[in-house]
């Protein structure tokens, strides 16, 4: 509901509503901005694509069909349809990927909806906070398997590469056992289900398999072994802030629902994360877009505030 505020004298007795808007327009223009939608700032190399995810923090690889947050992929080839056709422009960000592997650019894994994502250095220890780990990469998954969090297939693979160092998918499948082709599922969802939690991650790509083509995994902790002293100075509830002001400084504006399923957050914990950003002024709750019914919370910069009295 639109707040109610007082304003006029003490002495006097009438009230205003203040309705807190942004227009269609306005969102439109400042995500040609953060996506990269205009064609002049279409990212052009390597360089400019680092620069980019630095700037937003966190980025999807490919757009995602249902969730708003800007793209690699978009950034470079506009707002269209990823085609099928390796020879479109916009492939040129698997070489970016590819070649910036291990060489800590920037953080790649399966993470936001299990989908690929990029992340700055400089907010990873931020998302490492929310993780589930703890203290030591030999122990923690030891507690998640015995509690039931972790699978049979994840353990092993995680075990594999913690003994044997980084091995690439085809290796790692002969590793655990999981190379038969009834297994390849199981072994797909426990690389994801790793990647997730920040516990593995891709640090190369291997001339391996049938198309040559196959990522090495390695341990995060041991990859980026300042990240775990990094996350403890963080603390989780600044991570969640960090978070959530990172993703509307991109995205504009969102409801609480949007984000809880973006980032798999506890709806409780993103209202609270919500209501902090509120009362320091970077948010604004109660926004309608256009006057629409629908309330949503939005960047205090997009605001503007319409007073009917």
């Amino acid at each position: 509901m639109p707040a109610t505020v007082n304003l006029a004298p003490d002495n006097c007795n009438f009230f205003a509503m203040v309705f807190h808007s942004v227009s269609h327009s306005a969102l439109e223009q400042y995500r040609q901005f953060t996506y990269r939608l205009s064609p002049e700032l279409r990212l052009r190399d390597a360089d400019q694509a680092l620069e980019f995810v630095n700037q937003r923090g966190f980025v999807f690889f490919w757009p995602i069909k249902g969730y708003e947050l800007p793209s690699l992929w978009v950034a470079t080839a506009g707002d269209r349809l990823v085609p099928n056709n390796h020879n479109d422009p916009g492939h040129v960000t698997w070489g970016w990927k590819d070649t910036s592997l291990g060489k800590r650019r920037w953080f790649y894994a399966k993470v936001l909806r299990k989908k690929s994502t990029m992340i700055s250095l400089e907010t990873l220890p931020y998302f490492y906070a929310l993780s589930e780990n703890y203290g030591s990469p030999e122990e923690d998954h030891l507690i998640l398997y015995e509690q039931g969090r972790m699978s049979a297939e994840a353990r092993a693979i995680y075990e594999a590469l913690l003994d044997e160092g980084p091995l690439d998918s085809v290796s790692l499948r002969k590793a655990t056992r999981l190379a038969s082709q009834e297994n390849a599922s199981r072994f797909e969802r426990a690389l994801t289900e790793l990647q997730a939690d920040f516990k593995i991650m891709p640090v190369g790509v291997a001339q391996a398999g049938a198309w040559r083509y196959a990522f090495v995994y390695e341990i995060v902790a041991r990859h980026h072994p300042e990240i775990l002293g990094q996350a403890q100075i963080v603390g989780e509830q600044v991570a969640y802030q960090h978070l959530l002001e990172l993703y509307f400084t991109s995205v504009g504006i969102a409801t609480p629902e949007e984000i809880s399923r973006l980032f798999g957050w506890p709806p409780k914990q993103t209202r609270t994360s919500l209501e902090k950003l509120v009362a320091s002024g970077t948010l604004s709750a109660d926004v309608r877009v256009n006057e629409t019914q629908q309330s949503v919370y939005a960047l205090t910069s997009l605001v503007d505030i319409t007073k009917n009295g």
